[in-house]
């Protein structure tokens, strides 16, 4: 339970003991001494002595925690959350902490950040880094270019890994996913079925695979891989030719193969949910009046931004939008002509977080604005939510500034200019500091989903009075 309670509130506890611990002393002396002086007529004068000496207990206990708390817990937790921002996130030089009670413990920590910040072994990190990255990216143009659809799906039938030309096949079912279960796209019976017939063959088993939505027709060639590594759909689409010309990500993660059953999205581990983090961008402040004016989305799947998995669209409120909104996100009636409507906007926003934990920054005012369009989708976000303004709390303590500009700030994260207050910039923003501020949490002993949900309604109020 003590590793639960912030240092702050454990010093507060400390003093409020030793205060309470002073105070019974005190009385019990002069309940003492009242007894041996036998003096009934003095009690007045020993309970007036109590009282007063109860107070000034209470008044110098309080006064010297404040001194504590204002020059040294308060130090040590900033100086806590920023090795941690280091250590976790990369983010840059320590700011400047007013340190001088903490003796040697502010300049030892800025030594070891400038140490782990050294070139010499980030050079090294990055240079490898390169070399992967640069491989990566031959592979996917490669890929690219071969006119053939191929999804990698794990044991447990979730998408590991899917090309270019898979991808735009899967978007014409179902916004394309990363660990998203194959049947979300194609028809289950048909896929046992060819299953089975695997088996029984031993060698590659072709099929047509309804399509769970749309009339899109699809060949498939299914492929057994190695003991634990899944199997392989080569698609074909019957009516829809593939293009080579355009390249896209190659999508996968393998670490998706260990995966065994799902569960409870509030059971499983912090890193392993699948997030997605969205923006809005509105006509204005006020949910009950005010409209969407665009919708943008990026999925985190293993702690990182799927690279290519992404919604960004222009709404049209079917109303104008006052200047002082389009000066702020600097969309205008004109862009907004001929795009989606919100209800259409918000069907596309369900279908790419299907199975996945809602992330926004403020939360309540970008979900307020989707939850008015329920009845009118058909559906719900009833889905867990996270939102990072109280994640930061939780970091970084309550008194701090959450806003997304301080919290990029401590995390080392650059927002560009021309990207800021813009759905898709700041959906971007959000998901870099999410993915920066798991491993902290799991660092700090929360290890599920559902422990950080849990710890994150202690910090409600926050909410409240970015709202009201």
């Amino acid at each position: 339970m003590s590793t639960r309670l912030g240092l702050r509130v454990r010093i507060f506890l400390l003093f409020a003991l030793l205060a309470g611990a002073n105070v019974l002393g005190v009385g019990g002396g002069l309940v003492l001494g009242y007894r041996y002086a036998d003096a009934p007529e003095a009690w007045n004068g020993f309970l007036a002595a109590g009282i007063l000496s109860a107070f000034a207990i209470a008044g110098l206990s309080v006064a010297v925690w404040l001194l504590f708390d204002e020059n040294v817990a308060k130090p040590i937790q900033r100086l806590a959350c920023q090795l941690r921002a280091k250590a976790h996130a990369g983010a840059g030089q320590l700011s400047d902490i007013d340190a001088r009670y903490l003796g040697d413990l502010g300049p030892a920590a800025q030594a070891i950040a400038e140490r782990l910040g050294e070139g010499g072994l980030q050079a090294d990190i990055g240079e490898a880094a390169g070399r992967l990255q640069a491989e990566r990216e031959w592979l996917t143009a490669l890929l690219s270019e071969i006119p053939v659809a191929v999804v990698l799906i794990s044991p447990s039938d979730r998408i590991v890994l899917y090309d270019a030309q898979a991808g735009a096949i899967l978007a014409q079912i179902a916004p394309p996913r990363l660990g998203a279960p194959i049947y979300d796209y194609f028809d289950r019976s048909a896929i046992e079925a060819a299953r089975g017939e695997l088996v029984w063959r031993d060698r590659e088993v072709a099929f047509d695979a309804p399509a769970v939505h749309g009339d899109v027709r699809v060949g498939v060639r299914l492929k057994s891989l190695a003991r634990g590594f899944g199997e392989m759909l080569i698609l074909e689409p019957r009516d829809v030719p593939l293009s080579p010309t355009k390249a896209r990500p190659l999508v996968f993660d393998f670490e998706l193969l260990e995966r065994q059953g799902d569960g409870p999205l509030a059971e499983r581990g912090l890193i392993e949910v699948p997030y997605v983090v969205f923006d809005t961008e509105t006509t204005g402040l006020q949910m009950d009046r005010d409209e969407i004016v665009q919708i943008a989305a990026v999925r985190v799947v293993n702690g990182r931004v799927v690279a290519g998995e992404a919604l960004d669209t222009l709404v049209d409120p079917k109303r104008p939008i006052p200047p002082r909104a389009s000066r702020v996100h600097g969309i205008t009636d004109d862009q907004v002509t001929g795009a989606p409507s919100v209800t259409t906007a918000a069907a596309q926003l369900h279908a790419f977080a299907r199975e996945a934990v809602l992330v926004a920054h403020n939360a309540p005012f970008d979900l307020g604005f989707l939850k008015r369009r329920e009845a009118a989708i058909g559906a719900r976000f009833d889905q867990p939510v996270v939102d990072t303004v109280l994640l930061s709390a939780i970091l970084f303590g309550a008194n701090e500034a959450h806003n997304l500009d301080a919290l990029c700030a401590r995390l080392g994260i650059e927002i560009p200019a021309e990207r800021r207050h813009t759905a898709a910039g700041d959906a971007e923003a959000t998901a870099a500091a999410l993915c920066a501020m798991l491993p902290m949490l799991r660092g700090q002993g929360f290890t599920t989903l559902g422990d950080v949900l849990r710890e994150t309604c202690k910090y409600g109020r926050l909410l409240q009075d970015l709202n009201t």
